[in-house]
């Protein structure tokens, strides 16, 4: 990729990796639930009077709205308010990767390489390392939820896999219009039936966390990933993902003061290492057996 392109990516990766502390603070004052639909409410209003509906079909926008925005964010916001710490989610959240590789598997019927297998399984190990033992930045409750919030956001992405060239920005826009109200349906009913007056009660540090998690990391960096997308090769872009991660847990330690124990930094480097190897096994191997001068014989 050109320069231009490659710092759009690292800058996509900032506000992704960053995002998880910010939603930490917005969550000091206002219930998750609630909070999660405020972020969808601001990004869909009043952008859906003047963005037309995406050219696709209605149940693929109700069926990301639904995957992605209410249950996606719903659980993930519910878990980081008191269960796991932002660095830890960001990490955790990346099990979407496995999930959408067996998914794909299982319901598109598509071939899973060998790389995505290994990959898969190591990233699998990583992960019971957490499950097995519960660590001080997240809960095996907190664990349960974001793994939850991972398979749905698979589930998201199975979706979307159908979707033919639709302006990424135009379809985020429509999606968030989908969430507000069953997740403000869901808070009324399971956190406060009072909603009104914690809004009026909030600080700017939450309304600034609220533009951030909503216009900035949702519509922008949303936009910019889809022109990345449609510029260069998926196989270019998505590897600059699994940064996020990392982005995650550094903004934490430096936003928050997180602290990362040693079991939590082996668990996280077995995690990564998986993901890496899904993503990038197979050019990995083809790298090095052109650099040590081994080729496949042609058959």
């Amino acid at each position: 990729m050109d320069l231009k392109s490659t710092l759009c990516a690292l800058l996509v990766v900032a506000v992704w990796g960053i995002n998880f502390s910010v939603i930490k603070l917005g969550l000091a004052e206002l219930p998750p639930i609630l909070f999660s639909g405020l972020r969808f409410l601001i990004v869909a209003l009043p952008a859906i009077f003047f963005i037309p509906f995406p050219k696709t079909p209605v149940w693929h926008v109700l069926g990301v709205g639904l995957f992605l925005g209410v249950i996606k964010f719903g659980l993930l916001f519910v878990a980081m308010e008191k269960d796991a710490s932002a660095g830890i989610a960001s990490l955790l959240l990346q099990a979407q990767v496995v999930f959408t590789i067996v998914l794909s598997a299982l319901v598109l019927k598509e071939q899973a390489s060998r790389f995505q297998v290994a990959g898969a399984a190591i990233a699998c190990t990583g992960f019971g390392m957490f499950f097995l033992s519960e660590t001080g930045s997240v809960t095996l409750y907190g664990m349960a939820l974001i793994l939850c919030a991972a398979l749905s956001w698979a589930v998201s992405n199975l979706i979307m896999k159908q979707l033919k060239q639709v302006n990424l920005l135009h379809f985020m826009v429509w999606v968030s219009a989908v969430a507000p109200l069953p997740l403000f349906v869901l808070s009324y009913n399971l956190e406060s039936n009072v909603p009104v007056a914690l809004i009026q009660n909030t600080s700017a540090q939450t309304w600034l966390a609220l533009l951030y998690v909503g216009p900035v990391s949702t519509l922008l960096a949303f936009a910019l990933w889809g022109w990345l997308l449609g510029k260069h090769r998926a196989a270019a872009v998505t590897p600059f993902a699994l940064l996020i991660p990392l982005v995650g847990m550094i903004g934490a330690s430096v936003i928050l003061g997180e602290q990362i124990s040693l079991f939590e930094v082996v668990g996280g480097a077995v995690i990564l290492s998986g993901l890496t190897f899904s993503v990038l096994g197979e050019r990995l191997c083809l790298f090095f057996s052109g650099r040590t001068g081994f080729k496949r014989k042609a058959s």
